[in-house]
């Protein structure tokens, strides 16, 4: 079975130095995560009285940032540092959008997977214990097709999202790749029914999802990077 490796000369101060910087950027990306839409978000997306299509009421907007999208919101509106909504067409910005909220679903069920695995494992007989980083290489030793089949699993499912909202590969047109009345991130799949039928609510609940998704980017990458630092599991540092 696999087991933790300690580093002998671990203090809980020298731990808790290490994580500050982490639990700080937690303790305020949760705060704006959480935080209702401002009238400065709310009047940066422009959406029509109904619902038209499949765009959820959004009405893009050449004139404001982001084409009008959802996701701007105080303390730091218009947050855009390296200029990628500068001068950008729809195409390119409703591309940048849809790989920002597939990343961000990807990054909160990893932190999910994270705390989870590391605390919870009944799977695989209880024998895949310790970091999570490297789960995965202790499960290919105990189920060696593990990988291949995860692998077709993700392929399935990527397959669909692109058959959703991205034009076939023979039909595209410069670099006009997804679907006209696509909007970033509807896969069409809601199986609680939690998406409003109100376009303002809707963009309310999309700013929401895309703060809870930067936040989990930046907290999976603070997680890799501790674990491979000094190898012990998120959980482990709070015990």
């Amino acid at each position: 079975a696999y087991t933790t490796k300690h580093l002998p000369s671990k203090s809980p101060k020298s731990i808790t130095m290490k994580f500050s910087a982490i639990i700080l950027a937690l303790t305020f990306g949760a705060a704006a995560a959480f935080a209702p839409a401002t009238r400065s978000a709310r009047s940066s997306v422009r959406v029509n009285a109904e619902p038209t299509g499949g765009l959820n009421g959004w009405v893009p907007d050449e004139n404001a940032f982001a084409w009008g999208l959802p996701g701007s919101l105080d303390p730091v509106p218009e947050f855009d540092p390296a200029g990628f909504a500068e001068g950008c067409t729809l195409n390119e910005m409703k591309r940048y959008r849809e790989a920002e909220v597939t990343h961000g679903r990807v990054a909160m069920l990893s932190v999910i997977g994270f705390l989870v695995a590391e605390s919870f494992h009944p799977l695989f007989g209880g024998e895949i214990i310790g970091p999570a980083i490297d789960h995965l290489t202790e499960v290919r030793k105990i189920q060696p097709e593990f990988f291949e089949l995860l692998a077709v699993t993700i392929g399935v499912v990527e397959t669909s999202r692109a058959q959703n909202g991205w034009v076939p590969p023979a039909e595209v047109e410069g670099k006009q790749f997804l679907n006209d009345d696509y909007y970033p991130g509807d896969i069409n799949f809601d199986p609680l029914g939690l998406k409003p039928e109100d376009p303002a609510e809707f963009a309310e609940m999309q700013t929401k999802e895309l703060q809870h998704g930067r936040l989990a980017m930046l907290a999976s990458m603070g997680f890799i990077a501790q674990e491979l630092t000094d190898h012990l599991g998120i959980v482990e540092h709070f015990q």
